[in-house]
């Protein structure tokens, strides 16, 4: 409920060529108690005065030299655009082709010249009360907004926490370190903007990919952790990682989990259909488990591990020139070439601290016998 006191409080700015109009407009509503009556005989000046004021009413005058307030009203609707600011308007007119276009440009309401007291404060006092409610309901809504907004946000931060920690714990059971799925992401945000995915895929993306290998969390230690090569049994059981990270992240309504549970399926397929676990070729591979297979295999030559030093530049890149069309999608390969600056400066700004431990499951990724990777 809005009181007298916030009536007699808030802004009114009055808009009439005639100084007399103006006077005694601004003398009934002194009388009245209203103590912010704002007035000005120029109309080009109304649209500065009311970003200066903010008023809550306005009373205008409709026959003005310079402009009319037809022409004010229609600048008003511009500027104001979807706020809430009444206009009475102040006129001797009784043709009711005028009234009606001034309701159509934006009035509220009408006071007749000449004006009559009891009629001013009555008029302008329902005129106070609705504007200043709407203000108050706006003020309350945009608070509800912000309140959910900042409650989404905190729910989004603590979804996404507990989705890199869940990829962050399949790394270190594997022995790896976290700049290593850092990295990844990185990588495949840039292919997938290059690959022309939207941002908002790019960032499902980013927050999916370093899932790619939860599925690990369900290989036995005596698999996992073997410090030499696997047999064939234990290269079976290895490469069910991909469906068991699948199995994990099925069935979510979260776009990233569902990108998530793809990526996990599909990355260790290979573009001539001799990948795992499904044997898919060329573009029957979602576009994500292509990306992230191009980035994770760059990632595993170029890092060191306790088997191995990093691999020199060029050799990497030969080596996944030499997979184009075979590994990798030849369309990935020519675009991570041309943005080979851009994955040098991300490779570098996620250096690992300390060389990571690891076992020798990606020392020969290229032999199905003996990697996972």
């Amino acid at each position: 409920m809005i009181s007298q006191q916030q009536c007699q409080n808030a802004t009114i700015l009055i808009v009439d060529d005639q100084r007399t109009n103006i006077l005694l407009l601004e003398s009934i509503l002194q009388n009245a108690g209203y103590s912010q009556v704002h007035s000005t005989q120029d109309p080009t000046q109304v649209i500065p005065l009311v970003k200066e004021l903010n008023p809550a009413l306005i009373c205008l005058d409709i026959h003005m030299p310079k402009i009319n307030g037809f022409q004010v009203m229609g600048q008003l609707k511009i500027i104001l655009k979807n706020t809430f600011l009444p206009i009475l308007v102040l006129t001797s007119e009784e043709d009711r082709e005028i009234r009606l276009r001034a309701l159509e440009s934006g009035a509220k309401d009408f006071l007749q010249k000449p004006f009559d007291k009891v009629e001013v404060r009555i008029r302008i006092r329902n005129l106070l009360e609705t504007s200043l409610l709407t203000k108050a309901i706006s003020l309350q809504n945009d608070t509800l907004e912000e309140t959910v907004r900042v409650r989404t946000q905190q729910l989004k931060e603590t979804q996404l926490e507990i989705v890199h920690r869940l990829a962050l714990a399949a790394e270190q059971r594997d022995n790896e370190t976290g700049s290593h799925i850092v990295r990844l992401s990185h990588y495949a945000i840039v292919l997938g903007r290059a690959c022309g995915m939207s941002e908002e895929d790019c960032d499902t993306l980013f927050y999916a990919t370093p899932m790619h290998d939860v599925g690990k969390l369900g290989i036995p230690d005596r698999v996992l952790l073997k410090p030499g090569k696997l047999d064939a049994d234990e290269w079976a059981i290895m490469k069910q990682h991909t469906v068991i990270g699948a199995q994990m992240l099925s069935n979510s309504q979260s776009p990233i989990l569902q990108m998530a549970e793809l990526i996990a399926l599909t990355h260790h397929e290979k573009w001539d259909g001799s990948g795992y676990p499904n044997q898919l070729a060329g573009e029957d591979i979602p576009l994500v488990g292509r990306i992230c297979a191009v980035a994770d295999v760059f990632d595993a030559l170029s890092s060191k591990r306790c088997y191995k030093d990093p691999w020199p530049l060029e050799k990497v890149l030969q080596e996944l020139r030499s997979l184009s069309g075979i590994h990798f999608d030849p369309r990935l390969i020519e675009m991570f070439d041309e943005l080979l600056p851009v994955i040098l400066d991300i490779q570098q700004t996620h250096a690992n601290i300390a060389a990571p431990q690891h076992n020798l499951l990606e020392a020969s990724y290229l032999a199905p016998e003996s990697s996972p990777v």
